[in-house]
């Protein structure tokens, strides 16, 4: 052979080997391209998955937000309105101790007044005997109203009258003297 062979073989052959390392890095590129996108696609996936549970976290942290928030307007609008309710009776409260240190100036109402006291307690102790306390400074007025009241408890009762005997020995405490009075009551 000669050198014109050879040095054409050898083209030929530095031709193939170049042909095969550029279809070998073909290849190689190729294939790093697809585990590139392959890597890339699962980074992503990763990434979206741990986004979409951030926001599950933070929109479960906004709902419990929202719920306290709701639970304490709910609990404070409780406590306003049991705090009106509370001021109402305090002032129905006062109204009735005042109204009830009056009461004994109106004679006629103050008679008819014990007597519906008197049958009230009748009725609610359903009893054929009964000892009846009163205040000293009443005494006067409840004997008076003692037979008549007897009478409408067994006509409301529809049994007959009870023996009922006032008690002169120990009597309640008498009225105080002023609406704020703090005297022991008993």
């Amino acid at each position: 052979m000669n050198d014109a062979d050879v040095s054409k073989q050898i083209q030929q052959m530095a031709r193939f080997i170049r042909q095969e390392a550029e279809e070998k890095a073909n290849e190689i590129s190729v294939s790093a391209e697809e585990e590139f996108n392959i890597e890339k696609l699962q980074i992503l996936e990763a990434e979206k998955k741990r986004i979409r549970q951030e926001f599950v976290r933070k929109t479960k942290q906004v709902d419990v937000r929202r719920k306290i928030e709701y639970s304490m307007q709910l609990n404070a609008s409780r406590i306003k309105a049991l705090q009106a309710q509370d001021d109402i009776v305090n002032s129905m409260k006062e109204s009735a101790c005042k109204q009830l240190l009056r009461v004994s100036n109106y004679k006629k109402e103050y008679r008819k007044l014990l007597k519906d006291l008197i049958v009230q307690s009748l009725i609610r102790l359903k009893e054929p005997a009964v000892l009846l306390r009163c205040r000293e400074v009443d005494r006067k007025i409840v004997e008076s109203v003692l037979d008549d009241a007897c009478r409408l408890y067994a006509a409301k009762a529809q049994v007959h009258a009870p023996d009922v005997t006032i008690d002169t020995t120990v009597y309640l405490p008498p009225p105080p003297k002023s609406p704020d009075s703090h005297e022991p009551f008993w």
